[in-house]
């Protein structure tokens, strides 16, 4: 096959994968060029001077100390949605001081609506989109893209997390703070103590950046006070204004935290045969804070039973489904390591470690050397259990930041099994390892973002084609948002602790939209096109897989949102597929298919106590056909809790011999917080693709700061007759000792 056609006809001769990495680094050149002497955006415009304080600072949510009254007001704030022009509607005025031991930040968010303010619960972590909040967005390396976020919720709930890429948070980060919030008719009032020890800076530095951002629901206005640009989110690090400290911040010594915990498991294996079983574990986490800018993480036989089960997805896809890590060790400073490759091919993927089998202990060094060096060092040693082999990972990460916001990375991610055994008895590779070199790309003003990379596999009989390149541009402005990339990874390239979907193949990815703001409506805030292309080819540059999307989206000012799509796909099999994985007979691989669709998708108003989101579609499906529903619908009694539904619903239909199907998964959901330290988490999945019923119960209470009692129940059924088939019970304490 010499060409194919999306928009006509293209030659696969110019998709040569050397060709396209050269148009993308001069592209990212290009770039480099233009934005390398760019200056961070609002921090000469926006300074806020922050002056110690000997007074202490009672944390009761009233700014009655002296201290506030002195400190210098972050206020005017500027709208970011629904138009990112003009003062914001509901304004918020903020006061900052700090003694030796913590960051303080009083919020005064006035409230100009009438009516209740919108919560969704008081659990830790709230969603941002559904509560009225506060949050500060802190830049301790004033580098533009690292950094932390801190909110209260305006019941009073708590919301911490690490920045990363510039604006990307991740909410499972959990550290020791503390604050409290009072409401009144007319405004609420939030006040916080950050401890240093929870942040990581560099000694003697007296500049940070900090932004302040405030969602209210009532008048849906999100509003910063350094102006934030609506394509981004109001944590866009490079938007965030300067912190002005009126002295060089003191050199912190050795601290240590001991986080020891027990657990007590009760487990019935119906469908094995086994008799219940009492086990019970202990273990703890160390956290070293070496330097304001170096710690030390430790863990001994941990346990992760208390985590949130994964949700299941109906799986109609050929590959491996992604699941996000969860378990808190791994979470602070992952994007050195989980930011390693990309999607397609990401050379280490914490979840590999623990598959099955125990962790026995591990360790990570992760911190700054000096202005620009960041390291990451993570040792993790398995035990065995059944075929699982105990095994050592290691990675080994080093970036250098260059320009205003780029970095050049190496690394290297070793897997090597530490038991012995026979080679006849196992298939499995003594050692595999991967090293790479990438270098990532973001302008001063986050418009615009690139990725390059290469990455080489070793392994005992590794082939010539071990290896995985890519590269990949984008563009984001108001209006238009636009990127192109492409991957290569070799047939051979094998990452056994990373997340690879497939191998042995060429892929180039572009997609384009662009959005209309209308000045004179009074309900549509946006509406326009979009455009997504896939295509992906084999070794020997035949075509196995198209696809492509054309899409239009209406966005009304009331946070609702309408999508609907056309969508056209190809696939050459590469291997005997079962399209509803059942079970049942198999397409021969070789066999090409091409099948066209469509899909519409609706979101409510997510203000609203009931709010909803739906999504069909209706087309064809391999040698058959495929339509679908899916439903997510949640009623919220505020500040308690919600009730939820999940709706899943697959009728796939295919000529004989072939198995059609009805797949059904349904997930009820209940989240009930009785305080700000007390919750309960239930969720039921029915899944008849599996066969399976799945339910799972989860208490908690938070006794002191990050210190906790879980008591989780989980029970996994059949789904044609509901007879058991495993359950147990666990019951988890832990407590974080300074």
């Amino acid at each position: 096959m010499d060409s194919f056609s999306i928009f006509g006809t293209f030659n696969i001769k110019m998709l040569n994968p050397s060709r396209l990495l050269l148009i993308c680094a001069v592209f990212l050149l290009g770039e480099i060029i233009v934005y390398s002497q760019v200056k961070a955006v609002n921090r000469n415009n926006y300074r806020i001077n922050i002056s110690y304080t000997s007074e202490p600072i009672k944390i009761d949510g009233v700014l009655n100390e002296q201290s506030w009254q002195d400190s210098e007001k972050a206020e005017n704030f500027t709208r970011v949605t629904p138009v990112d022009t003009g003062y914001a509607v509901a304004q918020t005025t903020v006061v900052i001081t700090y003694d030796k031991s913590y960051l303080y930040v009083g919020a005064v968010c006035y409230d100009p609506s009438p009516g209740k303010r919108p919560v969704e619960s008081l659990r830790r972590d709230f969603e941002f989109t559904r509560n009225d909040n506060f949050r500060v967005h802190i830049d301790t390396y004033n580098n533009l893209t690292n950094g932390y976020a801190f909110g209260v919720s305006a019941a009073g709930a708590q919301s911490d997390g690490v920045i990363n890429n510039g604006s990307v948070s991740s909410f499972t980060w959990d550290t020791k703070w503390k604050s409290a919030v009072k409401s009144y008719s007319d405004h609420w009032v939030a006040e916080m103590a950050i401890p240093f020890r929870s942040l990581r800076y560099f000694e003697g530095e007296n500049e940070w950046g900090i932004n302040f951002g405030r969602l209210d629901l009532k008048t849906n206005e999100k509003s910063a006070w350094a102006p934030v640009p609506r394509q981004f989110p109001h944590n866009s690090l490079p938007y965030a204004g300067t912190l002005v400290w009126d002295k060089p911040l003191d050199k912190a010594g050795l601290r240590l935290s001991v986080i020891p915990y027990f657990t007590s498991k009760v487990i019935k294996n119906t469908e094995a045969d086994e008799t219940t079983k009492w086990k019970w574990n202990a273990g703890f986490d160390t956290k070293m804070i070496l330097s304001t800018s170096m710690n030390l993480d430790l863990t001994v036989n941990p346990d992760y039973s208390q985590v949130e089960e994964d949700r299941q997805q109906t799986n109609l896809d050929r590959f491996e489904l992604f699941f996000p890590e969860r378990r808190q060790f791994f979470l602070e400073n992952s994007d050195l390591f989980a930011n390693l490759g990309n999607s397609k091919a990401q050379p280490f993927f914490s979840r590999r470690i623990g598959l099955n089998v125990p962790i026995n202990f591990g360790g990570r060094l992760t911190g700054r050397i000096g202005n620009k060096w960041r390291i990451g060092m993570m040792d993790m040693q398995t035990g065995s259990k059944d075929d699982n082999l105990a095994s050592n990972y290691a990675v080994a990460v080093l970036q250098r930041e260059i320009f205003s916001r780029s970095s050049i990375v190496g690394f290297l991610v070793n897997k090597e099994i530490t038991q012995s055994y026979s080679d006849t008895a196992f298939t499995a590779n003594h050692y595999n390892r991967v090293a790479g070199l990438e270098y990532n790309f973001a302008s001063t003003d986050n418009r615009w973002q690139g990725k390059t990379f290469f990455h080489q596999s070793f392994y005992p009989g590794a082939g010539k084609n071990a290896a995985a390149f890519s590269g990949n541009i984008g563009y984001f402005s108001q209006y238009l948002k636009a990127s192109i990339s492409q991957s290569y990874i070799g047939s051979d390239y094998i990452a056994e602790a990373g997340y690879i979907r497939r191998t042995g193949l060429f892929e180039i990815t572009p997609s384009v939209s662009y959005l209309f703001y209308p000045s004179h409506s009074e309900k549509i805030i946006s509406h326009g096109p979009g455009a997504n292309f896939n295509v992906v080819f084999d070794p020997e540059f035949k075509l196995t897989d198209r696809e492509t999307e054309f899409s239009y989206t209406i966005g009304w000012k009331n946070k609702s949102q309408l999508s609907v799509s056309m969508q056209e796909e190809f696939i050459l099999l590469s291997s005997d597929f079962d399209p509803t994985n059942t079970g049942g007979e198999k397409l021969d691989a070789g066999e090409r298919f091409h099948w066209n669709s469509a899909q519409a998708g609706f979101t409510s108003d997510d203000r609203k106590l009931f709010n909803y989101k739906l999504s069909t579609g209706i087309g064809g499906f391999y040698n058959g056909n495929r339509w679908f529903f899916n439903g997510q619908m949640n009623y919220r009694v505020q500040p308690y809790g919600s009730i939820g539904m999940i709706i899943n619903y697959n009728n796939i239909s295919l000529p004989d011999p072939y198995n059609s199907a009805k797949l059904i998964l349904l997930g009820p959901t209940l989240d009930i917080t009785f305080t700000d330290k007390v919750f309960l988490t239930t969720f039921i999945q029915y899944n008849n693709q599996i066969d399976n019923v799945n339910m799972n119960i989860r208490f908690q209470w938070r006794f002191a700061p990050v210190s906790d009692l879980f008591i989780v129940y989980t029970g996994n059924s059949y789904s044609d007759n509901f007879v058991n088939k495993n359950r147990g019970l666990v019951v988890k304490l832990s407590y974080w000792f300074n």
